[in-house]
């Protein structure tokens, strides 16, 4: 009987846990297109476009906006992921954020090791 018990009482609390787990809300994709400066975590500024494309340079190099690398982006809830073009090979490489913030004048995301601010140009 007390093994049952046991086994109720388990059973009860990871319900319970898994039913305190909300799920992620989509995010207004439209409030991403734009070119956005870095406040904090890079010195890149980034161009989302609204066809899923996007350019990445960074002015302190003395790169353009023209001359920048370009990717392509997908936001699904809060997951970014951009994956950039390289020049050499054509090859994807991926980069997946976590977005913690999305207004009309601000961007944050955070992937396992850093965190990143930008806010709208």
């Amino acid at each position: 009987m007390k093994k049952v018990s046991y086994l109720v009482i388990s059973l009860l609390v990871v319900s319970a846990l898994f039913h305190s787990c909300s799920e992620e809300e989509d995010l207004d994709k439209s409030l991403i297109y734009g070119r956005w400066k870095p406040v904090t975590g890079t010195a890149m500024y980034y161009r989302y476009d609204s066809n899923g494309k996007g350019v990445t340079w960074n002015p302190a190099d003395d790169q353009r906006e023209s001359e920048g690398q370009a990717f392509t982006w997908e936001l699904v809830k809060s997951k970014l992921t951009q994956i950039h073009v390289m020049e050499i090979g054509g090859t994807g490489i991926p980069k997946i954020y976590t977005v913690t913030e999305l207004t009309s004048t601000s961007l944050k995301y955070k992937d396992l090791f850093s965190s990143y601010s930008f806010s709208k140009l």
